[in-house]
């Protein structure tokens, strides 16, 4: 077993006595890249800011590197980075003066900041428009600076909430790429926050589903039981049909069905006993060709 990254422990969050976030755990080793799987509404971005230290949990706890997110914020904040779903920057400014006030907001020294950025947009793939104002930039370019900004500060772990939301289908291909070259390259840790079954599967080591604000299943791919068939393209259709095996828990099979149910593109799911009385879920889905 690695070393813990991440550790949520019966964490709960509620709001006017409704729980959007209902007894999590969840932990995460050095080195993985984890996804975070539900459908929109599912609690995955109020689990995230609890694990930010950004809104305190109704009960349980989240640890990141050892440190309480909820009573030492600006210790996990200092090892965190953090990837919104809409990107925020100054769009009057250049990519290279926003990181640029980044890492001033970080408190990184003068002499080193001007090197970091230079590394960072040039991992992300934007050196050459670096001088280029970002309200020029495509809504890619924008997710792939806001991975830029991830860089600068060097986190142990990078928390990434639907980093391919409005992308094309060619930009989603080079978001997940880069989400693997940050994993591999630069020593990062990463959570994956997403609702789209097929682009987890595809990159992620681990995988925790989350259905109205519980987790239903968690760990790896093969432990889940994800196997890919080969999918056939339907006539005049630029997506391609695949079957997802999953073998589960039967005791958690009614809601990983649903969670996945509500996942975006998904056209069919199926539950059957095999000869072994082993209960598989067969999920028919479409995904960008």
């Amino acid at each position: 077993m690695g070393n813990i990254v991440l550790e949520a422990k019966n964490l709960s969050k509620a709001y006017n006595h409704t729980k959007v976030v209902d007894n999590l755990d969840l932990r995460i080793e050095e080195g993985e890249i984890f996804g975070f799987l539900g459908p929109n509404g599912a609690g995955k971005t109020t689990t995230i800011l609890m694990m930010l230290g950004l809104t305190e949990p109704t009960s349980g706890e989240v640890n990141i590197f050892g440190y309480n997110s909820t009573r030492e914020p600006l210790k996990v904040k200092k090892i965190t980075s953090y990837l919104p779903e809409n990107v925020g920057f100054y769009e009057d400014l250049t990519a290279q003066e926003n990181l640029k006030y980044i890492t001033r907001l970080n408190g990184i020294p003068e002499r080193e900041a001007d090197s970091k950025i230079e590394e960072a947009l040039e991992i992300v793939g934007l050196s050459k428009v670096a001088r280029l104002e970002v309200g020029k930039y495509s809504k890619g370019m924008k997710q792939r600076l806001g991975m830029g900004a991830a860089l600068v500060k060097e986190p142990k772990l990078a928390i990434l909430d639907e980093p391919t939301t409005g992308i094309d289908p060619k930009g989603v291909e080079e978001i997940l790429q880069l989400i693997v070259k940050m994993s591999k390259e630069q020593n990062i840790t990463i959570l994956l926050s997403s609702h789209l079954l097929y682009q987890v599967q595809k990159i992620c080591t681990k995988i925790g589903i989350i259905s109205q604000g519980r987790m239903v299943a968690q760990g790896t791919i093969k432990e889940i039981g994800e196997n890919l068939r080969k999918g056939e393209k339907e006539s005049g259709l630029e997506e391609k049909e695949e079957v997802l095996e999953v073998k589960a828990n039967p005791q958690l099979t009614p809601d990983l069905i649903e969670a996945i149910r509500k996942m975006e593109g998904v056209r069919g799911v199926e539950k059957k006993t095999t000869d072994y009385s082993l209960e598989e879920i067969y999920i028919k889905y479409f995904r960008e060709g």
